[in-house]
């Protein structure tokens, strides 16, 4: 983008904020169009939905820990219909796995994630006023909201909230009549898909067009910092494989209120043959899991960029193999949309079209590997500063290590036909998805706060967090390897019935027991985050000695980023512990000096 553009631009913003001053509270938090606020709006959100997410995860837990017993605090939150007498009725077990799935992937860690770091960092970290549009980033949210609120309605309608599992695979999710959470809850799961996808398509434009034409004087696309490129991979996937569900969930509806058979083959129910045939079940796997593999890393990618930023600037080094990274961020880009059918092995699936899937599904771990290799070099010998930020970033690099091996087991085809769909595969994606994401996602919150809220979380509270965290997050996890090994299927509501399932009724307790005290630990975080809102200490303008451009930006939020000029881009964002300079640190707003060049 040239001067004059950058100038005009500069101007359009300075004559149209003019009066920002005297906004009133609606204007300012809720039709906000200012990139920092819309952060925090998602940000607030997501955790909201997580609570749920984890509330729903420890009311099933309890079932699966001890069944039959009789827990009144069950009875409590879900009252006599689904909990008679405190005992968990096995369609809103159901409903309750399916919603915690859907609420984590979706909302926590698709809206929660990019919807927070990337509305908050593209315009600072680019150096840009704002977004490309305003307007749209702000419906953005709105989309989000209305479906996060469609979505947590459906737990209290008739019959209970969908209950097909977070897939929703026909013929359950296809027939109304098939269960009880096949009726309403399942209409009102798809309806609040849609409005999601719509909220992640304009956001996710947005973040295209933002990043491609509103970098400021300087910024080449090789000096972005690693968050730039993962947050912009992410938006290219979401914009690509987004539509996919939609169109899933469109032809689903179709069968479902229409008389269409898209998903509907021979089927029986109740000793009826169904009128309407000639679909195919598989259809839908296709087009869900087409989505729902590059959402695997639309969940990861932001959460690895962030860990790329924190370890670099935590470890006082530049980060290791820049254009291996981002080389490496472009190659699991475009390898996740062709490793879908790999979720489908056991389907009937051709062997050589399964062989097929085993090689770029194995592929795929090749720049996983590299990111992981180049944090460890990053940190190896660096004068480490163990920051919550920075501990939450080096327990990322550990789940994602430790996940990503099992997930070389489920590649291949052989072995995971004898593992699919059971506890094995849980434990797998909780590990290396679930906990990773989640951990990029808590070390962005502590590292970026400062920015956001102008105060520093309490660092203490953040260390018991995290280790309470990182210990129960394995202690859930670990053992459901084993205990899908041993064939226990996932999402079944009573082990006790299944004699060679015995001993998984020893660890199911244990599971359970982490999973409560795993819970109980993220209320830490969360009197943590919220009174250090208002009472933390005061943050200075850049805390953590930090290169990119976000720390240039007064502490105090302004409409525009930055009182005068944007600032010109020097130099790359890693310059940490460089000998031509004094400071351990370089910002990219410093002009080189004679005779230095430029990385």
């Amino acid at each position: 983008m040239g001067n004059a553009e950058h100038t005009a631009h500069d101007h359009s913003h300075d004559h149209g904020h003019a009066h920002h001053h005297e906004e009133s509270w609606v204007s300012k938090y809720i039709f906000s169009q200012d990139h920092k606020m819309i952060s925090k709006q998602f940000l607030i959100t997501a955790i909201v939905m997580g609570v749920i997410a984890v509330m729903l995860s420890l009311f099933f837990r309890l079932q699966l820990g001890w069944p039959g017993e009789k827990f009144q605090i069950l009875n409590f939150f879900l009252g006599d219909k689904w909990a008679p007498d405190g005992l968990l009725d096995k369609n809103a077990y159901l409903a309750m796995v399916t919603i915690h799935g859907t609420i984590m992937v979706f909302f926590v860690l698709t809206g929660g994630l990019s919807g927070t770091f990337a509305n908050l960092l593209i315009p600072l970290q680019v150096g840009a006023r704002d977004m490309a549009s305003g307007f749209l980033n702000m419906l953005s949210y709105w989309f989000f909201l209305l479906s996060s609120i469609i979505m947590v309605a459906s737990l209290f309608v008739e019959g209970g909230a969908a209950s097909g599992g977070w897939t929703i695979y026909p013929p359950l999710s296809a027939l109304p009549q098939a269960m009880p959470g096949s009726g309403t809850g399942m209409t009102l799961w798809l309806i609040s898909m849609v409005f999601f996808i719509a909220s992640s398509l304009l956001g996710g434009l947005n973040y295209i067009v933002t990043i491609i034409n509103l970098r400021t004087k300087g910024m080449k696309m090789t000096r972005l910092p690693l968050t730039m490129w993962a947050l912009f991979v992410t938006a290219i996937l979401g914009v690509l494989s987004f539509p996919v569900l939609v169109s899933a969930a469109v032809l689903l509806l179709m069968d479902r209120s229409f008389g269409t058979a898209f998903y509907l083959s021979d089927i029986f129910i109740q000793g009826e043959a169904l009128d309407v045939t000639g679909g195919s079940p598989l259809l839908f796997q296709h087009l869900f899991w087409f989505l729902g593999h590059p959402e695997v890393y639309i969940v990861l990618l932001p959460a690895l960029g962030i860990s790329s930023e924190v370890i670099s600037t935590n470890s006082r080094k530049p980060i290791f193999g820049y254009k291996a990274m981002v080389g490496s961020i472009l190659a699991i880009g475009f390898l996740s949309f062709i490793v879908w059918g790999h979720h489908m092995y056991i389907t009937g699936m051709n062997p050589f079209l399964g062989s097929v899937f085993v090689f770029t599904t194995l592929l795929i771990a090749i720049p996983s590997a590299v990111k992981a290799f180049n944090y460890i070099t990053t940190l190896y010998q660096g004068n480490i500063r163990f920051t919550p930020a920075m501990l939450f970033s080096i327990g990322l690099v550990s789940t994602f290590v430790t996940g990503g091996l099992t997930g070389i087991i489920l590649a291949d085809s052989a072995l995971d036909v004898n593992v699919h769909d059971t506890y094995f595969v849980v434990a797998h994606f909780h590990i290396v998805m679930g906990m990773s994401a989640i951990f990029g996602m808590l070390a962005g919150i502590y590292h970026w706060f400062p920015k956001m809220y102008g105060r520093m979380m309490n660092t203490k509270l953040g260390y018991v967090h995290f280790w309470f965290t990182l210990v129960c997050g394995f202690g859930v996890f670990f053992p459901m390897h084993f205990v899908g090994m041993a064939g226990a299927p996932r999402r079944y509501y009573d082990y006790s019935e299944f004699p060679f399932l015995d001993w998984v009724m020893d660890l199911n307790p244990i599971i359970s027991g982490f999973a409560i005290v795993g819970g109980a630990a993220q209320l830490l975080f969360l009197f943590n985050f919220f009174h250090s809102m208002k009472y933390g200490q005061v943050a200075t303008q850049n805390p953590w000695g930090s290169n990119t451009l976000e720390w240039t930006t007064p502490v105090k939020h302004i409409h525009g980023n930055w009182p005068g000029a944007i600032p010109e881009v020097h130099r790359w964002a890693y310059d940490y512990s460089n000998p031509d300079h004094e400071e351990d640190f370089v910002p990219q707003v410093v002009p080189l000096k004679p005779g230095e060049h430029a990385h």
